[in-house]
């Protein structure tokens, strides 16, 4: 009987450790996507403010403000190939159609495109990838 109830522990603890391993390896993809979410989010950000410099240029050189908006939608890109998360998409997506708006204002010739649109999108879209 001690053996029986010996295995049964046995494979009890085991299972165990089975199932928590397999949740620790689950949390950590979580916190994998989470960590670079917020890194992409945050290359973002810097590629807002240089778009920042560049708009207020761009009548000087509109090229930099391209390969700004360039920068932007290539981590765009990447957050959305990174991620599964719905408010992260919607972010991405509302990020990119400012962009575009941005981008569209600079080759009509504007020298001071509205860039609140790209700021605000851009902090909506850190604030989801940190929750």
């Amino acid at each position: 009987m001690a053996v029986c109830r010996n295995r049964r522990t046995a494979l009890a603890v085991a299972a165990a450790g089975i199932a928590l391993t397999a949740c620790l390896a689950a949390s950590c993809s979580a916190v994998d996507k989470a960590l670079d979410c917020m890194q992409t989010a945050h290359s973002v950000a810097d590629d807002v403010t240089d778009l920042q410099f560049a708009a207020a240029h761009a009548a000087v050189n509109p090229k930099r403000a391209d390969a700004s908006l360039d920068d932007i939608d290539k981590d765009l890109k990447e957050i959305k190939n990174k991620t599964e998360n719905a408010d992260v998409d919607k972010a991405a997506d509302d990020l990119d159609k400012a962009v575009h708006n941005v981008r569209t204002a600079i080759k009509d010739g504007d020298s001071t495109p509205d860039l609140s649109p790209v700021k605000d999108a851009t902090g909506e879209l850190t604030k989801v990838c940190t929750h």
